[in-house]
């Protein structure tokens, strides 16, 4: 019902919002005599404000066409690899005229970016992607809105989460791949290389693991007090719906996108009020400029997806409240989630000073759990004064981590490695 409702205040919002969106062109056009008025900046303001607050955000898109490369720029096309009811495997294919660009992009690592489904597009990680191109050949895991998938695909659960990360890096080749987790999927991707270790299998040649919650037990956040305060009935009972019949996946019961991201404005509403302040303000002194970068970031902000409800509960029990990997009693498919298991590979861990979303030693964690692996080949990155989306986007992002990345992915492709010394007996 709670869904339903939803969608009706959609649909009685639209057609204010595209009202409010004529208001705003028509104080602000030169051309309009009402644009000649002395109000005018601050009705064009009002009008554009009420139109952003009111207007639905559907999916935003990479828009990723050219990269800065060794020699140049090379143009960037978009292509699906692999395709699963839930998610889709994206390469960010790389082109030059330019045959020395094009010797050089051909030597440079392959890189799997695993995108967090927690309630945002793959393309919250578009910064990430643009600066890792730069020097890498680059794929990513883009996940699909809930809702658009029929229920006739089945389920969706956090162990079918692990095996399609399985399934992307076996389609890519283990033995060249260097596998980037930002944020939710650290926990999936340590456990599908874990199993892939406990199994023989080659393993990705780096693993990094960014700002998730491998081990909530550590510095606690309000995301994990919330998840932990609360039996998993409440979650069932209080925020499972079903899609409604306007969508593909009607009928499928999900965790709402739009519930997720009255989540993200709670946490800090202050912040979020002032920010659609400063845009008025903005927009009345004819900041373009400032205005503009407003309109992307919370073009990108508000653009939520609704997660599987069976995925959803068990992130909530296994992870949060169980905390089933960092005690080693997860498993999948009658196999012991064992990242002991791993060795041969590389791991870097890297968290934000002031991450308020997985806080400070979560992440690092993964580092204890990965005994197996010589201690010379795991290093941790604390990024000082950042804060959750600082470590993969933004400055800090391209200035302090990125380097740092980078230094770790080369050093893992030029270390020699055989298939055997990277593979170990099966754990149970």
């Amino acid at each position: 019902m709670l869904y339903q409702l939803h969608e009706y205040n959609r649909a009685f919002m639209s057609p204010l919002s595209h009202l409010a969106l004529a208001g705003a062109r028509i104080w602000s056009d030169p051309n309009s005599l009402l644009a000649q008025l002395p109000v005018a900046p601050r009705m064009a303001a009002t009008c554009e404000l009420l139109h952003r607050v009111g207007k639905g955000y559907e999916k935003p898109q990479f828009n990723l066409h050219t990269i800065d490369v060794t020699g140049g720029k090379a143009a960037v096309i978009e292509q699906v690899h692999m395709e699963r009811p839930l998610c889709r495997l994206l390469r960010f294919k790389r082109f030059s005229d330019d045959p020395a660009a094009i010797e050089a992009m051909k030597k440079q690592p392959i890189v799997l970016v695993v995108a967090p489904l927690s309630g945002h597009h793959a393309t919250l990680l578009r910064d990430t992607v643009r600066t890792l191109l730069q020097d890498h050949k680059v794929y990513i895991t883009d996940w699909i809105d809930a809702r658009m998938v029929p229920t006739g695909a089945g389920d969706f659960t956090l162990d079918d989460y692990v095996g399609y990360i399985r399934d992307f890096i076996e389609h890519i080749g283990a033995d060249n791949v260097h596998v980037i987790a930002v944020c939710q999927p650290t926990v999936p991707v340590l456990a599908a290389v874990s199993l892939m270790a406990s199994a023989g299998q080659p393993l990705p040649r780096s693993v990094t693991l960014m700002g998730g919650p491998v081990d909530t037990r550590e510095s606690p956040t309000k995301v994990n007090d919330l998840a932990v305060n609360k039996p998993l009935s409440w979650f069932q009972n209080n925020v499972i719906h079903e899609v409604p019949k306007n969508y593909p996946g009607h009928g499928r019961k999900v965790y709402p996108g739009f519930l997720q991201h009255t989540g993200f404005i709670a946490m800090n509403p202050g912040r979020h009020a002032s920010s659609h302040w400063d845009f008025y303000h903005d927009l009345v002194r004819g900041d373009l400029g400032d205005a503009e970068a407003h309109r992307r970031f919370y073009d990108e902000y508000n653009a939520v997806l609704d997660m599987p409800a069976e995925y959803y509960l068990d992130c909530i029990r296994i992870v949060f409240q169980e905390h089933l990997l960092p005690r080693g009693e997860w498993h999948i498919d009658g196999q012991r989630v064992a990242p002991e298991a791993i060795t041969g590979t590389r791991l870097l861990t890297i968290e934000g000073e002031l991450d308020d979303i997985s806080g400070l030693g979560q992440t690092r964690a993964a580092q204890s759990l990965c005994s197996g692996l010589d201690p010379a080949h795991k290093q941790h990155l604390l990024v000082r004064e950042a804060g959750h989306y600082g470590i993969f986007s933004g400055r800090r992002w391209r200035e302090l981590v990125y380097p740092k990345v980078r230094q770790f992915i080369t050093e893992a492709s030029q270390a020699p490695t055989t298939g055997a010394s990277r593979r170990l007996h099966a754990v149970t």
